[in-house]
């Protein structure tokens, strides 16, 4: 199911107008003093508001321009990245008081997330992109420590690991299986790839895409039939798409 790129793109927009009504606010307080202090005090915070707001505003501008021209502006996309990571606690805010599913948030800022990084070209060579799975893809019943080497998947069919192994070893890319979000760092630090295409639930997917800024991050949303962390289920031919963006690029 595609998630509209508007929802987590108009709550960044949104965040940055109730940080202006703050800062206005506050405007009105400190401006109805009549001391020197206070006026000197409302001036500098007058030049930090603009100039936030400037920033922020610039960053939210770029990153729709590049999401409408299906195209990256280099110089602009560490001012997107910033104001990004800035905002994002907001916009969670803002969506719940708004009555807007956290897991619809991030199933927006994760599609914004992807169409932003399909939007480059040539961003990784074979064997520099990994594919970072999560645990409980693999069956609960199987005995294999698939986590300590991928290679003791006996690819039985009974999961999807082996799947990702074929296409793993057929794209040229490394596949890594993770309990949690400390390995899966370590996998990170330990290979260190150019691109990543993590697979897992929306929060495991929003935290994994922030910590792992400056590494281009595609998400593919995991399937949970069985409910959440067991015996999830994945598409893979959305993973076999990300491996040809993260190759060729758009």
């Amino acid at each position: 199911m595609e998630t509209r790129k508007r929802i987590y793109v108009g709550l960044l927009g949104a965040s940055l107008l109730v940080m202006l009504a703050l800062f206005s606010l506050i405007w009105f307080v400190v401006s109805n003093r009549d001391l020197v202090l206070n006026q000197i005090l409302l001036i500098t915070l007058a030049i930090l508001a603009i100039i936030m707001i400037s920033f922020m505003g610039i960053g939210i501008i770029a990153m729709i321009i590049m999401i409408v021209r299906s195209r990256t502006i280099p110089s602009l996309e560490t001012i997107s990245r910033v104001v990004n990571e800035w905002l994002f606690p907001i916009t969670l805010l803002l969506g719940k008081a708004l009555g807007i599913q956290k897991e619809k948030i991030l199933r927006s800022f994760i599609s914004v997330n992807n169409y932003l990084v399909s939007s480059k070209s040539g961003i990784a060579s074979k064997g520099k992109v990994m594919i970072l799975a999560p645990h409980c893809l693999q069956n609960s019943e199987c005995q294999h420590k698939i986590t300590v080497d991928v290679e003791n998947c006996k690819e039985c069919g009974k999961c999807k690991i082996g799947d990702l192994k074929k296409i793993a070893h057929e794209q040229g890319a490394v596949l890594r299986v993770a309990t949690g979000g400390t390995l899966a760092r370590k996998y990170i630090k330990d290979t260190r790839p150019k691109a990543v295409i993590a697979i897992a639930c929306e929060r495991d997917l929003s935290m994994g895409i922030h910590e792992t800024n400056l590494i281009p991050v595609m998400g593919v949303l995991n399937c949970r039939p069985n409910g959440p962390c067991f015996n999830t289920d994945v598409e893979i031919e959305k993973v076999n798409n990300a491996l040809q963006v993260m190759s060729k690029g758009g």
